[in-house]
């Protein structure tokens, strides 16, 4: 089965509606009873890899206890899930859970993620999206992202070590929730802006670290941006003051910025920590800030990091053409 409507029209609706409780016309219909499929992975079986056309999936209230894949597709998919309030993850009324650790998956970090997705182009829109495998497992993905153009709008990412992978392509994270203890943003090839995102860490670690950027090299284009979001921790965690780092470099050419954000005590005066004692990785890594405020904005920083004196503009970050697959209206 192919339902398909125009990807304009499909942003319209994002735009305007305050609620999303009915399928948007000709979508596949995900639903514990009543829909056209009661799986989001048999949904997705039902997408034409192949068609050129935008495909749309619309998930019904409910909590969906299933890994998803979203393999690579010829033209745009859209994936909705049922809300509330379009513009705010905290009235989502779908959520994807699963746990499977990194042992489990065969020491895959990809393959312990509740959502793979390998689709360029894609979006999805107000789904919670969980790894509730916890501390023990170690390395255990909400989301693997693996595609360029992807965006992610008023989503809930949780996990503890690894929760999101942004790790290939240009990529959208827009008014989502990402919550974490551990590298809990991190990937290798990704460039990736976060707007508007709140970011809560967990209490646990001695010491936690909210990116852990891999680019290995001088010529390899990732970078992350955190831009106008907020840091502090999670409700109903305890997490002691100086815990977090806002990021250590998984590889020596690591680049992240967090600008314009609001950071409590939990981050460290120091703002930013090696990777290890014996591999720090910091000869060559972009660490910056710029105009960020709060408890967690003070303090003599690490001497790797830098203060910034004027913001990256999201252009710079995903190209000046980003309009053309960015949905604006989350912004």
């Amino acid at each position: 089965m192919v339902k398909s409507v125009l990807a304009s029209a499909l942003f319209a609706v994002s735009a305007l509606a305050a609620s999303r409780t009915t399928a948007p016309a000709g979508s596949i219909v995900v639903a514990k009873s009543g829909g056209d499929y009661d799986t989001i992975g048999a949904a997705i079986d039902a997408l034409s890899t192949t068609s050129t056309e935008t495909q749309t999936i619309f998930i019904k209230e409910g909590v969906y206890n299933e890994q998803v894949y979203l393999p690579a597709m010829k033209g745009k998919v859209i994936i909705y899930g049922e809300t509330e309030n379009t513009d705010t993850y905290e009235d989502n009324l779908v959520t994807v859970t699963h746990a499977i650790s990194y042992t489990d998956a065969g020491e895959n970090d990809d393959l312990t993620a509740t959502f793979r997705n390998k689709a360029a182009g894609s979006q999805v829109y107000n789904l919670n999206i969980a790894n509730t495998c916890g501390q023990a497992c170690h390395q255990a993905l909400a989301l693997s992202a693996w595609a360029t153009e992807q965006g992610y709008y008023a989503c809930n990412f949780t996990g503890y070590q690894d929760t999101l992978l942004a790790q290939t392509g240009n990529q959208i994270y827009a008014k989502s929730y990402i919550e974490g203890a551990v590298d809990f943003i991190f990937g290798q090839h990704a460039r990736a802006w976060f707007q508007e995102c709140d970011i809560r860490v967990l209490e646990g670690p001695t010491s936690g670290y909210i990116t852990a950027n891999g680019r290995s090299s001088e010529s390899d284009t990732s970078y992350y941006v955190i831009n106008k979001s907020t840091v502090s921790a999670a409700e109903g965690n305890d997490v002691s003051a100086g815990t977090y780092y806002l990021g250590r470099p998984w590889s020596q050419y690591a680049r992240v910025v967090f600008q314009q954000t609001s950071l409590t005590n939990v981050i460290n005066s120091l703002g930013w920590t090696t990777w290890s004692t014996s591999t720090p990785n910091t000869e060559n890594v972009t660490f910056g800030e710029y105009d960020n405020t709060g408890a967690g904005a003070k303090g003599t920083r690490a001497t790797f990091a830098e203060k910034l004196t004027t913001k990256l503009n999201i252009a710079d970050i995903l190209g000046s053409d980003f309009t053309s697959w960015v949905d604006t209206s989350y912004f």
